[in-house]
């Protein structure tokens, strides 16, 4: 498992799961520290499935069985930070209390994650990219929208569009000196296989940004970054958050940014030429 949260694994393959699997995650996902102490029949009774079941969510999640996800919960049960908290509309200054308690779950287990030698890896790649395609689809696609203007703005040449048969085209147009950015909660996109499949034919190198380390496109890039995902409503639903997606991407323009401190006088050289627009 890499060391890797049971937590942030959990809501990262919510997306995916299937409707059994969900309802174990959601007794699980509800209290944490009491899920340690259940037997595999109280887990079974409480969400309703079988315990064979049990034992197929477990081995999902590449654990080798119901102790296993026990160990790897104790690992986390002291970490309030871990959890989901819900949003009671009731109390409209609690409410954005809990927002901002999930919101910083998500930007610190996301940092939290990434292994340094990875991010010199990317840090490089990026750095001595020609240029730098940014994909990705349909709510994703403002992360890379703000992603393509924060690298301009430190002199990276940086590119994206919403139209993934425009990005696509773009794609065919780039050479091994580029590289090409994906960003993907479900990592699953059979559209963003298809564009690293053909950027590796002309030669690209790969970066992908993903909720699961596991997912297809994390497997099919040759750097990954994972994301930490906190999203429930009425403990059945799930959606698709950008912060943490947005985290990756400003983290990388910071840590370019404390690699070499010339970058600064690119934003100040940019927002001199726009500053005769602001009122």
């Amino acid at each position: 498992m890499d060391n890797d949260n049971i937590i942030d694994i959990i809501y990262g393959n919510l997306g995916s799961m299937t409707q059994t699997d969900k309802k174990i995650a959601g007794v699980i996902l509800a209290n944490p520290q009491k899920a340690i102490n259940y037997t595999i029949s109280e887990l079974a009774t409480l969400a309703a499935v079988s315990e064979a079941s049990i034992s197929r969510f477990c081995k999902n999640l590449s654990l080798t069985g119901f102790h296993h996800l026990k160990i790897e919960l104790a690992k986390v049960s002291d970490d309030e930070a871990t959890y989901y908290d819900e949003i009671n509309i009731d109390n409209i200054q609690q409410a954005l209390t809990t927002i901002k308690t999930n919101k910083v779950a998500e930007i610190s287990h996301t940092l939290d994650s990434f292994k340094t030698p990875t991010v010199k890896k990317i840090l490089q790649v990026i750095d001595q990219a020609r240029v730098l395609q940014i994909a990705a689809e349909g709510n994703t696609f403002p992360v890379v929208a703000d992603a393509v203007y924060r690298f301009n703005q430190i002199g990276i040449l940086a590119i994206g569009t919403e139209s993934w048969e425009t990005a696509l085209a773009q794609t065919l147009n780039l050479t091994e000196r580029d590289v090409l950015l994906v960003i993907s909660n479900s990592g699953e996109s059979k559209a963003l296989l298809q564009q690293i499949n053909t950027a590796h034919q002309r030669g690209l190198q790969v970066i992908a940004v993903t909720n699961r380390n596991d997912s297809p496109i994390a497997l099919q890039a040759d750097y990954h970054l994972r994301t930490a995902v906190r999203q429930q409503v009425l403990n059945a639903e799930y959606y698709f958050s950008r912060v943490a997606a947005m985290t990756v991407t400003e983290a990388l323009f910071l840590l370019l940014i404390a690699e070499d401190r010339q970058r600064l006088s690119y934003i100040q050289r940019h927002e001199n030429l726009i500053s005769t627009l602001k009122v």
